[in-house]
Order: C-alpha cells, then sequence, then structure tokens
C-alpha cells in the first residue's frame, strides 16, 4: 500500500490522497476578481486527483495584493466570483482550500513576467506598502515601506478575520494563512525585518505577537471542524539555521495552542541573499523537525515532484501530506502518474471516468 495514496483526515476534513496542490499566483485577476482564467486552471488540476487543492495566495485587503493581477477576498464581486470555482474544485474530488495573504513591503509588484520589480513610484497602478518596520527587502523590492501604526495591525488582523468569514460562507473546507516568503505575517516575526521597539518588536514572543493574534482572532470565526492553517517560513538560510528552528517550533506551539490545526512548513524568504540549498526534498527535515518538535502534522513543498520522493517523505513520516506544485502545472494529472509510478494497484481510480476509459483500457 503506498502511503502517498492513503487517505488522511484532520477534524472533519478527509483528503482522498496525502497530495495536495499549493497555491501557485496565477497573476490573472483584474481588481482582485477571478475570472475563467481561474475556473479553468482550478478545475482541470482538481479533477486530476489531487486530494487538497488550495487557491493561490488572495489578498485579505488591496494593498496586501502582491501585484495588481492577484486575487482578493475583500468584496461582495470578488465573493461572487468565487463560488463557481469551489464548486468546480469539490466537484473533481478534492477538498477546496484557500489561502489569504497580506504581501507586506513585497506588495505593489509587477507581474515576474513583466519585471517582477516594485511598480514606479507615479505609476498609477501601483500603492504604498505597509510592514512592522520601515525597511526594504532590497534586490529588485527596493521601495521603503511605511511601518505600520498600532491602529494599522489592528485593521490589518481585522481584513484577516473579515477574509475568512467569506471564506467559511463560501464553502471553503481548509483555510491556510500565509505567514511565509517574506510576506507580511513572516516580516513580524524575522528581526531582518522587524525593527520595532514596541510590544511587536524585539524578543521572541514580541515578534511572534501578530501571528497569534491573528490565528487567535481568526479561530474565532473560522468552523472549529475545519482545518486552520498556515503556511509559515521556518529558517532563513543565513547561517542562524538551528536558532532559526527553535524559535519556529516554539513559535509553532503557540499557534498550535491557539487553535492553529496544520503547519505548511516552508522558506521564510526575509532577505534576497539568503543562501538556499536547492534540491529535491530539501525541506523534508525541516517538516520533521517542525512536525515532532510541536506535536502537529505538517506539510511542505519544493522539489516533491518526483513520486518515489514524495512517497518517501510520507512513509518516512517526515510530512503527513506533500504539496507538490509545477508538477501539476506541467500534468494536471500529475495523481494518476505518480500512481503509475508507484504501481498502484489500479490505479484509473484516480481519474476521470472518460479518461480512465481511454488510458486504462486500451
Amino acid at each position: 500500500m503506498s502511503a502517498l495514496f492513503s487517505s488522511f483526515r484532520l477534524k472533519d476534513v478527509t483528503l482522498r490522497n496525502r497530495i495536495a496542490v499549493p497555491p501557485m499566483c496565477q497573476y490573472m485577476a483584474e481588481n482582485g476578481v477571478p475570472n475563467d482564467w481561474h475556473q479553468t486552471h482550478y478545475s482541470s488540476i482538481a479533477r486530476g486527483g489531487a486530494g487538497l487543492v488550495i487557491v493561490e495566495a488572495t489578498a485579505v485587503a488591496p494593498e496586501g495584493r502582491i501585484t495588481p493581477h492577484c486575487t482578493g477576498l475583500w468584496n461582495n464581486e470578488q465573493f461572487e466570483a468565487f463560488k463557481p470555482i469551489v464548486k468546480s474544485i469539490k466537484k473533481g474530488g478534492a477538498v477546496a482550500g484557500i489561502q489569504i495573504a497580506h504581501a507586506g513591503r513585497k506588495a505593489s509588484a509587477n507581474r515576474p513576467w513583466d519585471g517582477d520589480q516594485h511598480i514606479d513610484q507615479d505609476a498609477a497602478s501601483g500603492w504604498e506598502t505597509i510592514a512592522p518596520s520601515a525597511v526594504p527587502f532590497g534586490a529588485n523590492l527596493p521601495r521603503t515601506p511605511t511601518a505600520m501604526s498600532k491602529a494599522d495591525i489592528q485593521r490589518v488582523q481585522g481584513d484577516f478575520v473579515k477574509s475568512a468569514e467569506r471564506a467559511r460562507d463560501l464553502g471553503f473546507e481548509w483555510l491556510e494563512l500565509h505567514f511565509a516568503h517574506g510576506y507580511l505575517g513572516q516580516s513580524f516575526f524575522s528581526p531582518l525585518s522587524n525593527r520595532r521597539d514596541d510590544e511587536y518588536g524585539g524578543s521572541f514572543a514580541n515578534r511572534a505577537r501578530f501571528l497569534v493574534e491573528t490565528v487567535r482572532a481568526v479561530r474565532q470565526v473560522w468552523p472549529q471542524n475545519l482545518p486552520l492553517t498556515a503556511r509559515f517560513g521556518v529558517i532563513e538560510f543565513d547561517g542562524n539555521d538551528e536558532e532559526q528552528l527553535k524559535e519556529s517550533v516554539e513559535l509553532t506551539k503557540l499557534l498550535k495552542a491557539e487553535g492553529l490545526d496544520f503547519l505548511s512548513v516552508s522558506i521564510s524568504f526575509s532577505t534576497p541573499e539568503a543562501n538556499i540549498p536547492w534540491a529535491p526534498g530539501f525541506t523534508a527535515s525541516l517538516a520533521e523537525r517542525i512536525r515532532s518538535g510541536a506535536d502537529i502534522p505538517v506539510a511542505s513543498a519544493w522539489g516533491l515532484g518526483e513520486p518515489e520522493i514524495a512517497e518517501k517523505a510520507v512513509a518516512d513520516k517526515q510530512m503527513d501530506i506533500v504539496m507538490v506544485g509545477r508538477a501539476h502545472l506541467a500534468n494536471p494529472h500529475w495523481p494518476y502518474h505518480a500512481a503509475k509510478v508507484l504501481k498502484v494497484k489500479d490505479p484509473s481510480w484516480v481519474l476521470p471516468a472518460p479518461y480512465a476509459h481511454w488510458l486504462e483500457r486500451y
């Protein structure tokens, strides 16, 4: 029996296998509103056999978008446009999840294929960015953000709550808070970006406060029987790896105490100078460290697109589910490919009936 193709239950949600499609920004929305592109994209991937499909980073406020073309969930027009997408993911047999996010100092950028840099300060398409401190990211994102006041902090936390309520009412069953990749949540926790001298900066407890409070507030409106999860960068790869991993374990324990059910283990990306040791499945050991240290189910991404690597990560209990992103873009039926490689008996069940008919019969 393949570990990758065993079911996974968390709260009242059961995934048909341990394969998840992580959030992958499409940068195709207008005014935060998803469209036909998103409908086709998500329905095809859900139909491909994954157990969980998580909709891309969806901003909780206009200034929280990475680019002007990111999806949002702060108004009714966006809410209505998401309805058929949620329906199509479920019809495809996958659990429908969504990641809600605020890009912080990395916001107001051009799309990757349009330059991937901050939009010109004077351009009508750009906007002012906010962050814990007035510290620019650097490299292609040099704009200095405005340091957030406490009123700003409370407003953004309220935006997370409102977006969570909309996600709940849309019928999403898996909510992921984006606390990774140098965006706002990560920026509060990282001393590389947080230079505050109030109760939201300095000590471990203070740097964790924004994340802890946000999880606590969202948990109050997100159904108790559905998974509340987060994606968090547990390591900077800046030479202080062991200290950061220890802090990440402690932070995860705090978030778990506030009602977090699951953590997607990722990289911090708080600095463009990070020396990331890219390799197939290189985050598996990091995920295992968080899983065992904080006693919480986890996932991870990055280099898990080879079926044997994904299978080993689950079988060795390094993670509970695997996030397979780019491989799903190349082949929306990647789970069927993985089932064939791993010699899963009768893998046709992974496919929709018309596809199984042609691929398995002849």
